[in-house]
């Protein structure tokens, strides 16, 4: 039994656990300490200082965060020193702090901006200091040095949970800085795009490159025929931008949205999940079958890729071929339904909407595209989807359900549920069990694979043949696996891996704040989809059926491999810093 210590907090007595931090404490009691860089089990530094309290007989004050409590201890939570001190506290990360709310794009959703409001800050006695440093806006994922306020939140998710190390803080005093190492933009580092900085950022020092203009001119150019996709996770998150309940099935309010924004057509990405998980089980098959490279490993996430691209270059002949849904369905666009419809690839403007900042760099990648034209033209994250919906005016709670246009708007439960971690994998069985024994699977839910868990491992028997399979989501548990892969520790044949915290419904473009409750939300409402869809079998999906044999021929066949297969190459962002500093 845990040792229990007694504390006054605001002059009544607790009780509390050894080895509670203050914070911990307060909270647990309904007391709401105001804190900007903590982030429990990942950053708990007490680097801020807004969360000081006082101790009797302490010569300072305490930061809660850093605290534990202790036998008789005698704590005040809201003295005046208490008060001024984290007045000042917060005054001085102002003062660093461009103070530009009503254009930024994190207003009305900062925590700074609200722990100002709580703490009565209503102005900054401090002189401004202006940023020394100019904006990062090369990539994906944008960095305002003059929002940042030195919290190193992202540092800690990008070494702590990614395993990444994108970003560090150099230099000192008024010139520190926050950003990639050797003063690299972050698109010439190995960041790779995630955006779980963003997603843990408490201002908007950091956001994704904002593409909506480009799309609001496609739509106004009556020479471009714009057809919009949206990825899995978006039908489970959107609604919270519009002040629903985490997890509120919105897909049919999505649909109607995207028509009245002025989209030609409307498809769900779902359609080319279910066509990846049958190229996908196929290559699997074969790879069992005639003594492949084993184990394969799913290649849905584009910041798992480039990951595994710069820090596990050895994996990449075990990545699977097949191109993410979002990279399918623009090649299938610009090829099978230009010529369905006869409307020339080139007139054809393709939006990607979906849960993440990297597949707006999937999207740029010169390897992945087929179509001799650049098979998606934009990707928007559900974010930036949210902006233009509220800038065009539109009720979107109280929009009525339409559906997604046919062919490429059909799709099965097991697409539904590539947004969750463990989706893909699970998807993926599915298929491969009728695919070889041809049977009919009863049981469809492979429950042992669902969940947050970082790692699961699970052993499948596929008529008579054991196949071992690992599912990872974060880049930290990813690493993990991968080298008790590359001891022997652990022998599996097939390895799902998202980048995201939950999967793609923690993606780095999904609603601020998104929390591991929030997330498990999301993921009920795909897996309810799922289990209420008619279909619940990729290889079932009848458009999918008819693709294959209109247009596309052999699974896995010379023109599947042409439009929905890719390869992947080493990199070595650390080669390239080196040299970049020798230039200089």
């Amino acid at each position: 039994m845990s040792e229990l210590v007694n504390v006054k907090i605001d002059g009544k007595p607790y009780q509390f656990e050894k080895g509670t931090t203050i914070l911990k404490a307060c909270k647990s009691i309904g007391i709401e300490i105001p804190t900007l860089c903590y982030l429990e089990g990942i950053l708990e530094e007490g680097v801020c200082g807004v969360c000081v309290v006082e101790v009797k007989g302490s010569r300072t004050l305490q930061r809660s965060c850093i605290t534990e409590v202790l036998e008789g201890m005698e704590i005040y939570t809201n003295s005046p020193l208490v008060r001024t001190a984290r007045k000042i506290n917060l005054e001085l990360a102002l003062a660093h702090h461009d103070v530009s709310c009503p254009t930024c794009v994190r207003n009305d959703n900062c925590e700074l901006q609200t722990v100002s409001n709580k703490l009565g800050v209503k102005e900054v006695t401090f002189p401004q200091i202006e940023s020394f440093y100019e904006k990062d806006l090369g990539g994906p994922v944008v960095r305002d040095p003059s929002k940042c306020i030195f919290c190193r939140r992202c540092v800690s998710v990008c070494e702590n949970i990614q395993n990444v190390n994108a970003l560090t803080v150099a230099k000192r005093g008024i010139k520190t800085y926050i950003g990639a190492p050797f003063d690299l933009k972050l698109v010439d580092s190995p960041c790779v795009n995630c955006g779980q900085c963003i997603m843990n950022c408490p201002t908007g020092a950091l956001s994704e490159r904002d593409d909506t203009e480009k799309v609001w001119e496609a739509l106004s150019d009556p020479d471009k025929y714009v057809v919009v996709s949206t990825a899995p996770a978006i039908r489970a998150s959107l609604g919270e931008l519009f002040d629903l309940p985490p997890g509120t099935f919105v897909r049919g309010k999505v649909a109607t949205a995207l028509r009245l924004l002025g989209f030609k057509q409307i498809f769900d990405t779902n359609f080319t999940a279910d066509l990846t998980i049958v190229e996908e089980a196929h290559e699997l098959i074969e790879r069992v079958k005639n003594n492949g490279v084993l184990p394969m490993t799913t290649s849905c996430c584009p910041g798992w890729i480039k990951y595994l691209e710069e820090y596990y270059p050895e994996f990449i002949p075990n990545v699977s071929t097949c191109k993410s849904p979002q990279q399918m369905m623009g090649a299938i666009i610009k090829s099978y339904f230009s010529e369905k419809t006869g409307i020339p690839k080139e007139k054809i403007f393709h939006v990607s909407i979906m849960p993440c900042t990297a597949k707006k760099y999937e999207a740029e990648r010169l390897e992945i595209n087929a179509s001799q034209v650049k098979d998606v033209d934009v990707v928007l994250t559900t974010r930036e989807i949210a902006r233009m919906i509220k800038e065009a005016g539109i009720d979107f709670v109280n929009l009525e359900d339409s559906d997604y246009d046919l062919p490429l708007g059909e799709y099965t439960g097991a697409a539904t549920i590539f947004g969750a971690t463990g989706g893909v994998m699970e998807a993926a069985l599915r298929t491969a069990y009728e695919m070889v024994t041809g049977e009919t699977l009863e049981s469809v839910d492979f429950i042992p694979l669902r969940g947050l868990e970082g790692i699961k491992v699970s052993d499948v028997d596929i008529d008579g043949v054991k196949i071992r399979v690992a599912v990872a989501h974060t880049l930290g548990n990813a690493s993990k696996l991968l080298e008790k892969v590359k001891s022997g520790e652990e022998k599996v044949h097939f390895i799902e891996v998202m980048a995201c915290p939950g999967g793609c419904i923690g993606g780095g473009g999904q609603p601020i704040p998104t929390t591991d409750e929030i997330r498990l939300k999301r993921i009920q409402a795909l897996y309810k989809d799922d289990s209420e869809r008619q279909l619940r079998k990729s290889h079932e999906n009848p458009y999918i059926k008819k693709l294959y044999a209109e247009y596309l021929g052999e699974i896995g066949g010379e023109k599947a491999h042409h439009l929905l297969h890719t390869h992947y190459i080493p990199r070595s962002p650390w080669e390239r810093a080196e040299k970049i500093e020798l230039n200089k």
